[in-house]
């Protein structure tokens, strides 16, 4: 519809040309099977002349052993049944192994004919009737398949396809994939174990960073006073709406009976407490009790902590009422000072989720009415979901002098003379779950970049004969040196031997819970001195791996699925930003724009004249916010002697406008 930037907000046309190099070298088409496409697989199978034959073959075994099975002994029926065991065995062996369907058909037709010779009705046609009474009952199926999962199907673990809707496919990863699960608080989500390893994997990687750019960690109250929020201002406007407050101390029990506990009216607070929405005020507090002469200075302190904001329409990970975070707030003696300190952490942030998540972001500045409250400038690190719509994944604030002159936080300088400091904040939350989700999963599951799995490599071992003891011994041993040498590559690693799941149920799961490489191991593969390699996407097939290369080639693997991830999502936020539309173009293509819906138009780089008004307007008419002023872009001056899209006005900033969750 209108041209798009290849050469925008640091992406370079090097970009794409390794994005081309990498998809050849590992693959261009994702390798991921939706249950739905099984579905549809299995149902073309029954429809097919191969299972036509096979119903013909069954008749005739039928009528060749019918006349011989009543005068069985009970002896050979027991051989009998022990032969179909063995062979039934067998054939799920070599059904793991992935034996061909044409080298398969041998030794299905031996067990029927054994099952024949036992049972003749069990492998007799089915009646004609019974046939037209299951025709009504497979149509309504197909028809509840085609229908849209309703809240009746929360159990299931239908995934529904993002060009169906994309906000249920959202919900439906976070369900399937064992990410969170909602909780008896409104708003409040339980992040279970695979969600968490995935926070936990983000926040080693970011603690690391903060105590490198100079902080400590440290905890501040989840309790504070409302007097506190009272002293600054625009802090307080900002947040007054989205704060739970503690009023009373005590509960008591109702004297009239009617409503059990009730708050105990003699343990009304003086002074009520707020949960914590964000750390400034509490914070502040105790930086003027910490700060006395230039020498504190700077002072740098990081809380990893959850808070609370009173959301009235929530989604898992992008916003709910509570959620975890970190929070770094730090005083300087200089506006230089923690204005650098500002952008350092803004850097920060977008190098993790470069490098960790495989997320490319815009990097820029806030408008002055998206500005965090009570901040003189907030910069902001915007990714690209799929939809096209835009996600906030990561903020810092230079807070200028005010919290520090509404705390009294003052410093004597070199000259004896008193200061007041210069202040700072910046953080990123379970926010980067719900971008990691949006930015790389496909209707088959999670996709996870490899450096950020919690699982990088899962081995299926599939295990000899029960009575193989001689295959078990080596099979057992070539599994622990291929564990031992992955290890040695710094991989992280899990064995799933469980016995009670079948191998097609582990291959299904663990795709489907984003693991980026799957290693299949069996006896054959042991006698051959190999095993097998399945990534998760990137690359079609399986890879036959010498079992003394397994570590160095699965890391160049992995290796390589991160930048294919990378350079993928690059390819996307370049391809999804429309560059010089005039706001007809823009509302008429956002207007009507959903979260739901998959392929929506993108974002919209435009000159524009800094006016909050226009802000506002262009919001209520189609929705669309600033997401940010490009740092790169507009460090260039390519706002120079341009008209604003919207006013036609002399511009002042090159604008990101869209969409956003």
């Amino acid at each position: 519809m209108f041209p798009r930037s290849n050469h925008l907000i640091g992406l370079t046309i090097m970009a794409s040309t390794l994005a081309m190099s990498r998809a050849f070298q590992f693959g261009t088409r994702l390798a991921a099977v939706s249950s739905s496409s099984r579905t549809r697989a299995s149902q073309v199978m029954v429809r097919s002349p191969m299972f036509i034959s096979s119903s013909s073959k069954t008749r005739t075994l039928s009528r060749r052993f019918m006349s011989t099975a009543a005068s069985l002994t009970d002896e050979q029926k027991l051989e009998l049944e022990d032969k179909i065991k063995q062979k039934g065995d067998e054939i799920r062996t070599l059904k793991d192994d992935g034996i061909s369907k044409d080298d398969l058909k041998p030794h299905v037709a031996e067990l029927l004919e054994l099952k024949a010779q036992l049972d003749p009705s069990s492998v007799a046609p089915k009646r004609k009737k019974q046939q037209q009474q299951q025709q009504p009952k497979k149509k309504k199926q197909n028809q509840q398949q085609n229908q849209k999962p309703t809240n009746d199907d929360a159990e299931s673990d239908y995934i529904t396809p993002r060009a169906e809707n994309y906000s249920r496919w959202y919900n439906d990863i976070i369900r399937v994939c064992d990410l969170a699960d909602d909780s008896p608080v409104r708003g409040c989500m339980v992040i279970k174990p695979w969600g968490m390893s995935l926070w936990d994997s983000i926040k080693n990687d970011l603690d690391a960073r903060i105590k490198e750019h100079g902080a400590e960690n440290a905890y501040f109250p989840l309790l504070i006073p409302k007097s506190f929020l009272e002293k600054e201002a625009e802090h307080v406007d900002g947040f007054a709406k989205e704060c739970a407050v503690v009023t009373h101390h005590r509960l008591t029990a109702d004297p009239s009976g009617e409503q059990g506990l009730i708050a105990d009216p003699e343990a009304e607070l003086e002074d009520p407490l707020i949960i914590r929405p964000t750390s400034e005020t509490m914070i502040w507090h105790m930086f003027k009790k910490w700060i006395v002469s230039h020498r504190d200075l700077p002072l740098k302190m990081n809380q990893w902590a959850n808070v609370m904001r009173w959301e009235m329409r929530t989604r898992p990970f992008l916003r709910t009422s509570e959620f975890l975070w970190q929070e770094g707030h730090t005083a300087h003696a200089t506006y230089e000072g923690a204005l650098e300190d500002a952008k350092d952490m803004l850097t920060q942030y977008a190098d993790m989720c470069e490098k960790l998540l495989a997320i490319p972001v815009v990097k820029g500045a806030k408008s002055p009415s998206e500005r965090f409250a009570g901040a003189e400038e907030t910069f902001t690190i915007e990714a690209l979901m799929q939809n096209g719509w835009a996600l906030q994944s990561g903020t810092s604030h230079f807070l200028g002098q005010s919290f520090g002159k509404a705390f009294d936080v003052t410093f004597q300088d070199k000259d004896g003379k008193q200061q007041d400091v210069w202040g700072t904040s910046w953080g990123v939350s379970t926010r980067l779950l719900g971008a990691l989700i949006m930015t790389h999963s496909d209707d088959a599951g999670l996709v996870l970049p490899p450096r950020v799995a919690p699982v990088q490599v899962v081995v299926v071992p599939i295990p000899p004969k029960k009575n193989d003891e001689e295959g078990k011994v080596a099979l057992n041993d070539a599994l622990d040196n291929l564990v031992a040498d992955l290890k040695s590559k710094g991989l992280k690693v899990k064995v799933d031997d469980r016995d009670y799941v079948r191998n097609g149920a582990k291959y299904f799961e663990w795709e489907r819970k984003g693991v980026p490489l799957r290693i299949e191991l069996g006896p054959r593969d042991v006698k051959g001195g190999v095993c097998v390699f399945k990534y998760r996407v990137g690359s079609e097939g399986k890879e036959t791996v010498n079992l003394d290369e397994v570590g160095t080639k699965a890391a160049e693997g992995l290796d390589n699925l991160q930048e294919y991830l990378l350079d993928s999502a690059k390819e996307r936020l370049a391809g999804n930003i429309n560059m010089m539309a005039t706001y007809e173009q823009m509302r008429d293509a956002l207007e009507a724009d959903e979260a739901s819906e998959y392929d929506g138009p993108g974002l919209y780089l435009v000159p524009w004249k800094c006016d909050a008004e226009n802000e506002d307007k262009i919001k209520e008419e189609c929705k669309a916010t600033i997401r940010c002023y490009p740092t790169d872009v507009n460090e260039a001056g390519m706002w120079e002697g341009k008209k604003c899209f919207y006013s036609g006005e002399d511009a002042t900033h090159m604008a990101l406008f869209g969409r956003a969750f």
